[in-house]
C-alpha cells in the first residue's frame, strides 16, 4: 500500500495556513487558488476512480470552504492514487498552489 503521508501533510499545512489566513488575502485571491487545486485534485481522482465517466466540478463553496475542499480532495485523491510518481505529482501540485496563494 502507497504512503501518501507526504501528500496529506503538504495538504494539512496549506489548509492550516488558509484558515489562519486573513479575509484580505482570501479574497485577493488565495481562496480562489485553493478551488483551483482542489477541483484539479478532485479531477484526477474521479479519472483514476472511473476512466469512462464524465468528470463532476467541485463547486464553489465560498472563501471559507476553501481550505476543507482541498482536504476532501486531497484524501479522495490519496486512496486511489496508483503510484509514487502520481503521489509525488500531486504534492508538486498542493506545493505549488500554495506558493502561488502566498499564505
Amino acid at each position: 500500500m502507497l504512503d501518501t503521508t507526504p501528500l496529506t501533510a503538504a495538504v494539512e499545512q496549506f489548509a492550516d495556513r488558509l484558515r489562519a489566513a486573513p479575509q484580505s488575502r482570501l479574497q485577493r485571491g488565495a481562496a480562489a487558488e485553493a478551488l483551483g487545486l482542489a477541483r484539479e485534485l478532485s479531477a484526477r481522482a474521479q479519472r483514476l476512480e472511473d476512466p469512462e465517466a464524465a468528470v463532476r466540478e467541485m463547486p464553489d463553496a465560498g472563501m471559507f470552504a476553501a481550505a476543507d475542499q482541498v482536504t476532501v480532495a486531497a484524501r479522495d485523491l490519496a486512496v486511489v492514487l496508483p503510484g509514487p510518481q502520481a503521489l509525488a505529482d500531486a504534492v508538486e501540485l498542493v506545493e505549488a498552489a500554495m506558493k502561488r496563494a502566498g499564505v
